[in-house]
Formats: C-alpha cells, sequence, structure tokens
C-alpha cells in the first residue's frame, strides 16, 4: 500500500467514524422526540423502545470502536512508512505538514462519552413516562354519560 493509499484510508475511516456519530445524534433525537410528543403513558412503550435503544447503542458503540481501532492502525502505518525510493522528498514534505494534524483518537473517551448519553437517554425516556403517569394521576376522571 502506497503513503497516499494509506492516508486516502485514514480519511476515509474518520468520514465512516463521523458517520456512526451522526446517525447516533439522529437517533437520540428521534428517540427523544418520541417521549416528548408521547401523551399516554404505557409502560410497554417505554421499556420496547428502552430495549430497542440499548441494542442499537450497544451496536454503534461496537462499530465506532471497530472503526476507531482501523483508523488507529493506519495512522501508524502513516507514521512508519518508510520515506524511500523516487517520491521520498514528497512523502517527507508530505509528512512533516500531515502527520502533526492526525489525531490520536481516544477510543475510552468515545466509549465513556457515549455510555454517558445512553445512560441520560434512557433516564430521559423514563422521567418522561413518569411524569406522563403523574400528569394522568392527576387530571380528572371523564363524566359518564
Amino acid at each position: 500500500m502506497s503513503y497516499s493509499e494509506l492516508i486516502q484510508a485514514y480519511f476515509e475511516r474518520s468520514v465512516a467514524l463521523q458517520w456512526y456519530w451522526t446517525i447516533y445524534v439522529l437517533v437520540i433525537g428521534g428517540v427523544g422526540g418520541f417521549s416528548i410528543f408521547r401523551q399516554r403513558p404505557e409502560m410497554v412503550t417505554t421499556l420496547l423502545v428502552t430495549l430497542l435503544y440499548a441494542g442499537f447503542a450497544f451496536k454503534n458503540l461496537g462499530a465506532i470502536e471497530a472503526t476507531a481501532e482501523e483508523r488507529e492502525a493506519i495512522r501508524s502505518a502513516i507514521k512508519d512508512y518508510p520515506a524511500s525510493g523516487s517520491n521520498a522528498a514528497d512523502i517527507t514534505r508530505v509528512r512533516d505538514k500531515l502527520e502533526p494534524q492526525l489525531p490520536q483518537y481516544s477510543i475510552a473517551g468515545a466509549q465513556y462519552f457515549h455510555v454517558v448519553c445512553d445512560l441520560l437517554t434512557i433516564a430521559f425516556l423514563w422521567a418522561k413516562e413518569w411524569q406522563r403517569r403523574k400528569t394522568a394521576e392527576q387530571s380528572p376522571a371523564p363524566v359518564a354519560t
């Protein structure tokens, strides 16, 4: 694999990583919106949404971890690539400018952030369910005619 192919692969993995985070944020927004606009308390629905969200979050975190590990392996290969051959000067010039800008991805930081957001999302789902139940208990019963 050439130096330019490694750089291209690095940025492809970076884009994939961004897409996983974008999908994650969109799903959190969808789950939050669904929970906000529901009016009747339904424990089964809240439980089902919680389980589906937890499954999604688990798989999404796994995809983020795998993609981040791939990106870090490519980053390591870029740093170890020998500057030799007819394009050694080009590799050296690009390396001097590019490599300091390739940050190391904190997989542990991403895991902690993801899990905290997951717990907050699930807590929000259940807080809204509790609020709906409390509101339903306080509202007057319909008058039978």
